[in-house]
């Protein structure tokens, strides 16, 4: 596009391990591998389990039809869809019907009463749009 202007990619850190970069795929497999299965094969104390405190179970309460429309209306309708394809501007559309709302929020109570999250809701795509002046993204 013309009137966008090439823009210089910050620099980056490279992961270390040894005080050596890994530079390849295969040197961060073997970092990465080394270190979160440095425990593989140790003997666990499993009697340590016993130790811990035990705390008491908070009580969640249902997501009242207000509450959840107070939430969703913060959402500026101009933001990109996900993968899903939903904009914020359809699912405002879809919540004013009460049938479709109510369900909605019964998904959600469900999903938290029985400790079960679907894998679909847990996936996200993050797009970093470099600033100008700003060298690193940490």
């Amino acid at each position: 596009m013309n009137w966008i202007s090439r823009c210089k990619l910050p620099a980056t850190k490279a992961i270390k391990h040894n005080d050596c970069p890994c530079l390849s795929p295969e040197s961060l497999w073997d970092t990465l591998h080394s270190i979160f299965n440095t425990a593989l094969n140790h003997q666990v104390d499993l009697n340590i389990l016993s130790k811990i405190e035990c705390k008491a179970t908070l009580q969640w309460y249902p997501f009242s039809k207000e509450e959840f429309n107070q939430a969703i209306s913060k959402y500026n309708n101009l933001l990109v869809p996900g993968s899903d394809k939903l904009t914020w501007h359809h699912l405002k559309s879809i919540i004013k019907q009460d049938e479709c709302l109510v369900n909605i929020i019964n998904i959600a109570d469900l999903c938290i009463n029985l400790g079960h999250w679907p894998n679909y809701f847990k996936y996200s795509s993050t797009v970093i749009i470099p600033k100008l002046n700003k060298m690193l993204y940490d």
